[in-house]
């Protein structure tokens, strides 16, 4: 007779094992003493960022306007993230002079939840592409992780599981008892522009906290504390973008309730398009109590983004145009494309936007650039209107 399994200890052997794994995967893609860095942007991908020709950024250069940048042994120049920037703040201040694209006095910060009650349905890497296009465009812009799960955490190069497992977090901000600044919480990436309060599994204890905080009228009520954390820093930041869990608890509640703007991400097959009508139904009620408990319930905007859109699938094309009849312009324009670019650069905890056009085949690697352009584009212009420019 076989001895019965002991679950609990199986399922922690089976975490310690794929723990330390991963581990070992980190460990050889990066060196123990190295954390990420960002490469370096060609000059039509730093004209393309800086709104101008390529012709243009070169006459910069050649009439000495702008600091000279890193060259290659064939006289290709190479930009850092701080070079471009360098020479946006020029352009802003020139003769004809392009402002630079954040907040001026009397804009609000704009706060983006991503957000969807499936799992798999791409608001992870929805939402760090947006923040890392608007840090490439020269917003100041801050993560927020509120997911147990931390993937967005990990894909900033830490390990969540190491680094934060007991403190460190957005957590810490969040909590009934004793929370920190939330600048405390805050770590710069490796990312110019780009900061990150982390995520972590210690989140879940927010879930559990909350109903006996609801009965001892802590305040404030948790529908608030994730705005009451972001007031601190909102003087440093043009754009928040909070990663929310796929589950509609209170850690979301907060999100919405400090959000400006809402983008909902939808995998364009029947499953999920039934998953997504139960998420709002349940986002309803359970916003119309917070809303009559006090929270404010405006956003700027509400847009569902079509995500690993297949446009040869037949029946995909069919959802998607079910949905824009549906919700007419509150389904974004640009779909994301399905694309291996995105999931190959995700083996080595990487973005689009971070790896080699050369590590793809070109065609494959332009094909999801664009993609990922139009979308992260089009919700940059979604902020500025919200500017009302």
């Amino acid at each position: 007779m076989t001895e019965p399994i002991r679950i609990d200890r199986r399922i922690r052997d089976n975490a310690e094992t794929l723990s330390a794994a991963l581990q070992h995967h980190m460990l050889k893609v990066y060196a123990p003493d190295q954390s990420k860095w960002l490469r370096r942007f060609s000059a039509g991908e730093a004209a393309d960022l800086l709104g101008i020709s390529t012709s243009f950024l070169r006459k910069l250069h050649f009439e000495d306007r702008v600091p000279e940048v890193q060259t290659s042994p064939g006289g290709r120049r190479h930009y850092e993230l701080q070079d471009i920037g360098a020479i946006r703040r020029h352009l802003a201040t020139g003769a004809k002079p392009i402002p630079l694209p954040g907040r001026t006095p009397g804009d609000k910060l704009q706060v983006l939840s991503f957000l969807n009650f499936k799992g798999g349905s791409g608001k992870t890497t929805s939402s760090i592409h947006v923040a890392q296009r608007l840090a490439l465009k020269g917003y100041r812009v801050l993560c927020v992780d509120i997911d147990p799960q931390a993937s967005l955490t990990t894909l900033f190069g830490f390990r969540p599981e190491y680094d934060f497992l007991d403190s460190g977090t957005i957590y810490d901000a969040l909590r009934y008892d004793d929370p920190l600044p939330l600048s405390q919480v805050i770590r710069q990436t490796y990312f110019p522009g780009l900061d990150l309060a982390p995520g972590g599994l210690i989140l879940q204890e927010f879930e559990h906290e909350t109903p006996q905080a609801l009965i001892a009228h802590v305040q404030p009520p948790f529908f608030a504390r994730m705005a009451e954390a972001l007031s601190e820093v909102e003087p440093d930041y043009d754009v928040v973008v909070i990663d929310c869990p796929p589950q509609l608890g209170y850690l979301t509640m907060s999100a919405l309730c400090a959000s400006t703007g809402v983008m909902i991400t939808v995998v364009p097959n029947m499953l999920d398009i039934a998953s997504m009508s139960q998420f709002l139904q349940m986002s309803a009620s359970m916003l119309e109590v917070v809303s009559n408990a006090g929270a404010s319930m405006e956003f700027d905007f509400l847009r569902f983004l079509i995500n690993r859109y297949e446009p040869n699938d037949g029946p995909q094309q069919q959802m998607v145009a079910f949905l824009r009849q549906l919700f007419g312009e509150e389904v974004m324009v640009s779909p994301m494309l399905k694309s291996t670019a995105i999931s190959d650069a995700g083996l080595t905890n990487q973005t689009l936007y971070e790896v080699e056009r050369s590590q793809f085949h070109r065609t494959t690697y332009d094909r999801a650039m664009e993609s990922l352009n139009l979308v992260n584009d089009e919700v940059e212009s979604l902020i500025q209107q919200a500017w009302g420019r």
